[in-house]
């Protein structure tokens, strides 16, 4: 059984370990509330609409998670502009932006020669270049998204279950929702070094969208995505190791993987007692 901890004595890999793993609790606290209030599409988007303003920072030289985070929340608010200053339904406005700030990243990237050895690390991120400053950053990042959902967590609760309710119990869901989009661009900006913007997605829902088939509550579906996704972290970068894969696409399609894995194994005990 040696082989299972031969990568980890490496030090590079041991800060990949933890980096996932801290990854893995923040993608936890915010995926499963995405998961419950149907905001898939919504993350999805908001991981792409980074691309512009990462590759604007790297051109200038600013820091690239400034970058992200302002490109995110100028989609987020180009989103609202489409689906209240028009009849078209916020999906719309998802579509229109996603596209549109897909595109732009692409064109600002096609204009420099500069990116043709960092695009990849952007996109698809580069979890063995984590350092111990990335690893304190994300640390942070962590207690400020559990903060977060301690003290919004009734609001969220209702604004997932019952929005109208909420209206009449005075839990301003407009607020509420605001501050769950907040939590999704600063988990998807923290996590992008990481992971990258293409697969920051998978590890955002695939974990909480398994602990969902099993979580019997909130608290438990957060539990589970949590070790969901560190399972997913440690058999990622094992086979990243042996097999010659790149990390982080490799631990995102774990992540994926384990939720076919038990949704079959679901439906296969549901089919056993009907028979």
């Amino acid at each position: 059984m040696q082989w299972l901890l031969d990568p980890f004595t490496v030090s590079f890999v041991r800060r990949a370990l933890l980096s996932g793993m801290l990854v893995s609790i923040l993608c936890a606290l915010v995926g499963t509330w995405v998961v419950l209030r149907g905001m898939a599409f919504m993350s999805d988007a908001v991981s792409h609409g980074m691309l512009p303003g990462i590759a604007v920072s790297y051109l200038v030289g600013a820091n690239l998670m400034v970058g992200a985070a302002v490109s995110a929340i100028a989609m987020l608010a180009g989103i609202a502009w489409v689906s209240k200053d028009s009849e078209l339904s916020e999906d719309t406005g998802i579509g229109l932006l996603f596209a549109g700030m897909l595109a732009l990243g692409v064109v600002i990237v096609s204009r420099s020669s500069s990116f043709a050895v960092d695009l990849t690390s952007f996109l698809f991120g580069d979890v063995l270049s984590a350092t111990v400053g990335d690893l304190w950053m994300l640390l942070g990042t962590v207690v400020v998204a559990a903060a977060v959902s301690l003290v919004c967590f009734r609001p969220f609760v209702a604004l997932v279950f019952d929005e109208r309710k909420a209206f009449t119990l005075g839990l301003h869901p407009r607020i509420a929702h605001v501050a769950l989009l907040g939590l999704v661009v600063l988990a998807v900006v923290a996590s992008f070094r990481v992971v990258g913007t293409l697969l920051v997605f998978g590890l955002l829902i695939a974990p909480s969208a398994t602990a969902y088939l099993l979580g019997r509550s909130i608290i438990a579906t957060m539990s589970l995505a949590v070790l969901f996704g560190w399972s997913a972290t440690f058999i990622g970068l094992l086979t990243s190791w042996y097999g010659d894969t790149a990390a982080g696409a490799t631990i995102a399609g774990v992540a994926v993987a384990q939720f076919f894995v038990v949704g079959a194994g679901r439906a296969a005990q549901r089919r056993l007692r009907l028979r």
